[in-house]
């Protein structure tokens, strides 16, 4: 087999006398072969009688021959798509492939077919070793090191400096130098602003020429130039100071881009904002009718629906803000619209908000179904204390009504009582000084009073996308959380950076070590404006099996483990003595996810062909592991293509300082299965039977 580093770099020429050499056959059946028709049946014929006919990899070819010559309805951008990947090989190897755009074929979509042909010949993968992976962990640092700890606080120093000289011109409002202050007394008074969370929200860097200078002045003429162009164009700029700190401005003390390229837009994604599509279909609502999912909704703005149990809950306060705006977000859209914004004054709850939480209350209330609320934005955490507050109370008075109310009702009629709450937050990475102790005693004293009536999982969803968030500060915020009761999963988004060999699981590691779980993987949604960011789903795949698979539980584990969670009294503590005790790196509670648009989550899915350039089109099918809306029963296998081909994939990998042949068993994954979800996360069983019945939906 050629190595990655060899065979990414040949040109069309190039591969043609590699494949005709290599598959011989191959090339003699295309020649043979006077029309299409024929030359899928002497394909399929050759495949059927070959020693490895039984191979995943003739699997998967066969796939590619059913579907040559089909339309699918490709979903993300709801146009019909021809597939043609055995024809434009055919005519390829007959070098009969005119100049039309339908026929113009670049060398990544070669690559995959040299690589599916391959692994027919030889269909036995080559996976690491649990010590290589270990190795590939220890490249990626933790914000906790000692030296990184020290780089940054060379860097909050520099930051505070520039902060004083911005507050010298202040002449009013809470942060401002009493008259006749020495420097040294102002620069202590910046350092402790700087642990108070509302400091850091009013220091944010709005403008690119903010952030640069905060970064010492490090960026590019090349990138200065995008971030004034994404202004333009209305992509907001949010970065807080501490978060700021948390970067390498000098680009060499260590590799920094899983968060730079969080604050750093793409050239695609500012190209693209402004027309930017809604990937979740179910996001789209208009009063009266029901969503993609089939659900109705009091409004537009304040609930999200997709599953029958669950819904999301955005106020009308500063939660539609967040600490930052990560540029893969996946509401990018809403903050196109304005839904999200910045505009911290602004979005302060009104009078109006309270009768307005009244009635999204009564939603949940009167629903047959819904047992799970969460509550997220924008950010739930950057709510205010007090708003926070009054919504816990509005939910916990909303589930009590919902239990009262069962008690009048036959068993088998019953609603669906709540069970878990959930506050969806990136600041315990963004600007962890927000957790302070006035916020830990209302989650205190909400888990204590909604235990009695049958909550019974309280959980701080939040999303670290590295290890180097995970610092000190964010260490005190996750013990704070921890000792409420609450506990903390973590979603991470699996960006190119995410995506690199070992990084991902470092990241459970250094989380486990402080009592977090792992709950999602997402792959990033395939729109144009996340080309950069977008890491194909055979490397989730990959790394779900390569690498995930030295944390994975046996079935007496995870009973254990989930055993711990409700019983322990310092969870901070006890997971890091389970993994000890069983001898695992991390743990692999965590499943590998694409958010389909309008159907869910899901990563059950087989590669049915490629366009010109490549690109894997994958079909998927609903993860049929969990509670849906009907309305999956009426629809299709959902067909999307991927963004980015996966040789274009390796090479950016290259170009970031990876060695594509550290991935060359990428190939293989053309198929993928929806793990199971971690007994953890599942929802406790009523000790009575609830309706069938669905309300507010609408078919």
């Amino acid at each position: 087999m050629k190595k990655q580093t060899d065979i990414l770099v040949l040109n069309k020429a190039q591969l043609k006398r590699l494949f005709c050499r290599q598959f011989p056959a191959i090339t003699t059946l295309a020649k043979e072969s006077e029309t299409i028709g024929k030359f899928r049946e002497n394909l399929e014929n050759h495949i059927t009688v070959h020693p490895h006919h039984d191979s995943k990899a003739a699997a998967g070819l066969r796939r590619l021959i059913k579907y040559d010559g089909t339309s699918v309805h490709e979903l993300s951008t709801e146009k019909d798509l021809e597939i043609r990947t055995i024809t434009l090989l055919w005519k390829w190897l007959r070098g009969t492939l005119n100049s039309e755009p339908g026929d113009a074929i670049n060398t990544d979509f070669i690559l995959e077919l040299y690589h599916q042909f391959e692994l027919l010949e030889y269909p036995r993968v080559q996976k690491p070793s649990e010590t290589k992976v270990i190795n590939w962990m220890r490249k990626w640092k933790s914000g906790l090191s000692r030296r990184l700890v020290y780089i940054r606080e060379e860097n909050k120093e520099r930051i505070i400096r520039i902060l004083m000289a911005k507050i010298e011109n202040w002449h009013t409002g809470k942060y401002v130098f009493p008259e006749g202050s020495s420097y040294m007394s102002k620069f202590s008074m910046v350092e402790k602003w700087w642990n108070d969370y509302r400091f850091q929200l009013a220091m944010a860097a709005r403008k690119p020429s903010d952030v640069n200078l905060m970064l010492n002045n490090s960026l590019s003429e090349e990138t200065m130039n995008l971030l004034k162009e994404a202004r333009r164009k209305g992509i907001p700029t949010f970065a807080t100071p501490y978060y700021l700190s948390l970067l390498d401005v000098s680009n060499k003390s260590f590799n920094d881009l899983a968060i730079r390229n969080y604050v750093i837009y793409s050239k695609e994604l500012v190209s693209t904002f402004g027309n930017i599509v809604a990937w979740e279909r179910e996001d789209q609502v208009e009063p009266g009718t029901p969503n993609a999912a089939g659900w109705l909704l009091p409004n537009e703005n304040n609930i999200h629906r997709r599953y029958p149990d669950v819904a999301i809950l955005i106020p009308d306060s500063i939660g539609r803000s967040c600490g930052g705006l990560c540029a893969p977000c996946q509401r990018m859209y809403d903050f196109q619209n304005q839904r999200l914004n910045f505009e911290l004054e602004q979005l302060k709850p009104q009078l109006t908000w309270n009768k307005k939480l009244h009635k999204l209350m009564h939603y949940f209330e009167k629903d047959t179904q819904l047992r799970d609320i969460l509550i997220t934005g924008g950010d739930a955490l950057m709510s205010q204390n007090k708003t926070l507050s009054n919504m816990l109370n509005a939910v916990y008075n909303m589930a009590l009504r919902k239990k009262k109310a069962n008690d009048m009702r036959p068993d088998g009629q019953k609603f669906a009582e709540m069970q878990r709450i959930r506050l969806g937050s990136r600041l315990l990475a963004y600007l962890p000084m927000r957790v302070d102790d006035e916020l830990v005693d209302i989650l205190k004293k909400f888990r204590e009073k909604a235990s009695k009536i049958g909550f019974s999982q309280f959980i701080i969803q939040t999303h670290f996308e590295s290890p180097l968030e995970i610092t000190p500060e964010a260490k005190r915020a996750i013990k704070k959380i921890l000792s409420t009761g609450w506990i903390i999963t973590n979603q991470l988004v699996f960006t190119v950076a995410a995506s690199r060999r070992g990084h991902t699981a470092r990241l459970r590691r250094k989380l486990n070590n402080l009592g977090v779980v792992c709950y999602y993987t997402f792959t990033v949604k395939g729109f144009e404006e996340n080309y950069a960011l977008f890491a194909p789903n055979c490397r989730s795949m990959q790394e779900q099996e390569e690498e995930k698979v030295f944390g994975r539980l046996t079935p007496e584990k995870e009973k254990a483990l989930c055993d711990l969670f409700n019983t322990s009294n310092n969870i901070y503590k006890d997971l890091k003595g389970f993994m000890k005790e069983h001898n695992l790196p991390f743990l692999a509670t965590d499943r590998n996810i694409l958010n389909l648009p309008a159907i869910g989550k899901s990563m059950t899915f087989e590669m049915t062909g490629l366009t010109q350039q490549g690109k894997r089109i994958l079909s998927f099918e609903h993860d049929r592991t969990r509670m849906h809306s009907p309305v999956i029963d009426k629809m299709d296998d959902v067909y999307i293509v991927e963004n980015k081909s996966v040789a274009a994939y390796l090479r950016q990998l290259g170009e970031i300082g990876e060695n594509p042949n550290d991935y060359a068993s990428i190939w293989s994954y053309i198929s993928g299965q929806t793990e199971p979800c971690f007994t953890l996360f599942e929802y406790p069983c009523y000790d009575f039977k609830t309706t069938t019945e669905l309300t507010n939906f609408r078919m």
